[in-house]
């Protein structure tokens, strides 16, 4: 009787043994070889530069980074504005303003990120364009739309009557707090006429 216990004891000890590695043994092909395509990215944060920086140059804008592991790797940078106003640090990927920017003359900068093998000049992955921006500091005076608004108003008017609207414009980025908001003042004639912050 032991001898039955003990043999159904260890055939249960091996079916159960059998169906565990099942569990963990995968399916895998015929000769057991795994391809698995190493999916790569280009990492990066939004760059971005001061307008008018008061430093030497160059000025650093940010870093263009592939997950690309290759000692021969090199970063390339194409556009209408690289290799003149941008350049890159080839084997780092440091971008570089090589001229103090103006965000009045243009706000931002597309530019084509690229990263090759020096032996072949061979792609390591897919271009990828990004964009630079310049961020706005408040250096515009407000100017008049017209050099003379003309205005007119019938005697004995009350107190409030609208004479006439004058306009000016901030070539600053209104986006930016207070930086391209307009106010008016009455210089001459102050005694007579006050003005509001809508012109």
């Amino acid at each position: 009787m032991n001898h039955i216990i003990l043999l159904f004891s260890l055939l249960f000890a091996l079916a159960f043994a059998d169906r565990e590695s099942q569990k963990k043994t995968p399916n895998l092909p015929s000769n057991h070889a795994s391809h698995k395509r190493v999916r790569r990215d280009w990492i990066w944060n939004q760059m971005h530069i001061k307008e008018e920086i008061d430093a030497p140059l160059p000025h650093h804008v940010g870093k263009i980074t592939s997950s690309v592991r290759n000692n021969n790797a090199k970063y390339i940078i194409e556009g209408e504005y690289a290799n003149t106003i941008f350049k890159v640090e080839e084997t780092s990927g440091d971008v570089y303003a090589f001229e103090r920017l103006d965000r009045e003359k243009k706000a931002e900068y597309e530019l084509t990120a690229l990263i090759i093998d020096r032996r072949n000049n061979q792609s390591l992955e897919p271009p990828s364009k990004f964009i630079i921006k310049v961020y706005d500091i408040n250096d515009n005076v407000p100017v008049f739309v017209q050099k003379v608004f003309n205005g007119s108003v019938p005697e004995m008017s009350p107190v409030g009557t609208s004479v006439t609207k004058v306009t000016a414009v901030d070539a600053d980025d209104p986006t930016v707090s207070g930086h391209a908001t307009v106010t008016y003042q009455v210089i001459k004639g102050d005694e007579y006429f006050t003005i509001d912050d809508s012109g």
